[in-house]
């Protein structure tokens, strides 16, 4: 059997977001570095199995849906019915393409990818095991970013063919009628309106009493109305007993004494990190119970050599984060003086329509006992929304009720993921320019949806008088 071994600075596991910018930022700072992909393309399970399948099938939902809801085209044509087959259609392109710059990447910057499972052997070596390949590698420093899957308790039967988890929905070969959702997290509330929009009926088990209780109520009261609008049913404060298999259909019973009988099942009750295959008791390390590990705020673990970013890390679990993580862990590395610890990340949550935030909710600074006001901006009366008939969404801007600075950004509606990070950008000045009167005196492009701002402002000084 073939053994090689080859010594790096830097040896990166996962080529997700997080190991990605972990890996090129310590290669352009001229470090040797490579890195370990148990896939057969780079991008980790945010390229092929979370958030850019996804979020794809959900645009190609939201674009059906528009045109039949647009008075423009309602009365020139009619559309047949999207599937979910042809939705993944969509996705696979774009998955190819993000898979492709990806690889084009570690091309560009000179990292190696080594293909297979990497298991530490101990705090300086790996051995990467890709069927009867083994390859011994070696190096100074590790950064963990090995990602998450969905949580896969021992009473669900994942092998029945009409019971998925969000990696294994995207295998899903024909069009269901009825689907249940058992968890109501991001995950869940994201497919239960990409599967309402196809015109499927939607059960929904929330074992909390209200939808995403983290957001600002005001955001998750329009977000529970739009779903039920959709035909979603949201079961809340109910908890999942057992289920039932049959060869055409499943039956969920729940704690309460109630049953549901559908199509398919899909389980989207929480995510473990991706760690039980890493050899972690060969350096000392222990992940906690949903498979996480603990680092401290340079991203380093126990170990003093051995760092991790990304979902495997838990909070806050968002590709966007986990990249400026990595980069961040690899700064921390590299001891660079332009490290940073991740914080005050925005929220974007891609249901229909999507929601996005930053910063304290109202609940929270009534809690600190922060005086604040509020200005509203209703995407019904922006002229934007007025012309792409997208008027179904707020804007909410939270400031100080004495100095005006900006305390939260909260945004429901489409294009909430982009419009928030207007006012995040303003959050993070310092001094006078994160005030209200910001988006007062500041001349927005006519019509835009950016003109919500200085509409909510202008909203919110009224309340003040």
């Amino acid at each position: 059997m073939a053994r090689t071994k080859k010594k790096f600075d830097l040896l990166v596991i996962g080529t997700g977001p997080a190991g990605e910018a972990a890996a090129i930022n310590a290669a352009k700072a001229g470090k040797s570095v490579a890195i370990v992909s148990d896939k057969d393309n780079p991008g980790g399970s945010c390229t092929y199995l979370g958030t850019i399948p996804s979020k794809a099938i959900r645009y190609s939902v939201k674009q059906v849906l528009h045109f039949h809801n647009s008075p423009l085209f309602r009365d020139l044509s009619d559309i047949r019915r999207l599937t979910f087959v042809e939705a993944l259609k969509h996705a696979e392109r774009v998955m190819y393409e993000q898979g492709k710059s990806r690889s084009d990447a570690y091309d560009r910057n000179n990292v190696p990818i080594f293909k297979g499972t990497a298991h530490f052997l101990d705090d300086r070596h790996i051995q990467v095991e890709a069927g009867k390949s083994k390859t011994k590698l070696e190096a100074d420093k590790f950064i963990i970013a090995t990602g998450s899957r969905p949580y896969r308790p021992d009473d669900v039967d994942f092998d029945h063919p009409l019971v998925f988890d969000s990696d294994t929905i995207l295998q899903l070969e024909h069009h269901p009628k009825k689907v249940t959702i058992i968890g109501a997290g991001v995950i869940g509330c994201e497919y239960a309106s990409i599967f309402a929009g196809m015109k499927m009926k939607v059960e929904m088990i929330n074992p909390a009493e209200s939808l995403l209780s983290f957001l600002d109520t005001e955001i998750t009261d329009a977000l529970s109305y739009h779903l039920q609008n959709m035909g979603v049913r949201c079961r809340h404060q109910e908890h999942f007993s057992k289920l039932e298999y049959h060869d055409d259909h499943v039956v969920t019973y729940l704690e309460s004494g109630k049953k549901i009988k559908s199509d398919i099942l899909l389980w989207a009750n929480g995510r473990t990190g991706n760690t039980d295959k890493l050899g972690l008791e060969n350096v000392g390390l222990k992940a906690d119970s949903r498979g996480r590990l603990k680092v401290n705020k340079q991203y380093q673990t126990a170990v003093e050599n051995i760092y991790a970013a990304g979902d495997v890390i838990g909070w806050p679990s968002l590709a966007s984060a986990a990249y400026d993580q990595g980069r961040a862990a690899s700064d921390a590395v590299l001891e660079n003086d332009e490290f940073h610890h991740v914080k005050d990340v925005a929220t974007g949550i891609y249901t229909i329509p999507e929601i996005s935030t930053v910063g304290y909710t109202e609940a929270e600074l009534t809690e600190k006992k922060i005086p604040y006001e509020v200005g509203k901006a209703f995407f019904r009366n922006i002229a934007r929304a007025q012309i792409t008939g997208d008027e179904v969404g707020m804007l909410k801007i939270i400031f100080h009720f004495e100095t005006l600075e900006i305390l939260g950004i909260h945004c429901f509606g489409d294009q909430a993921s982009e419009i928030v990070h207007i006012g995040q950008a303003i959050m993070n000045q310092r001094g006078k320019a994160n005030t209200l009167k910001y988006f007062i005196n500041t001349t927005f492009n006519y019509p835009t949806m950016a003109e919500a701002y200085k509409v909510a402002a202008l909203n919110g000084m009224n309340r003040l008088f």
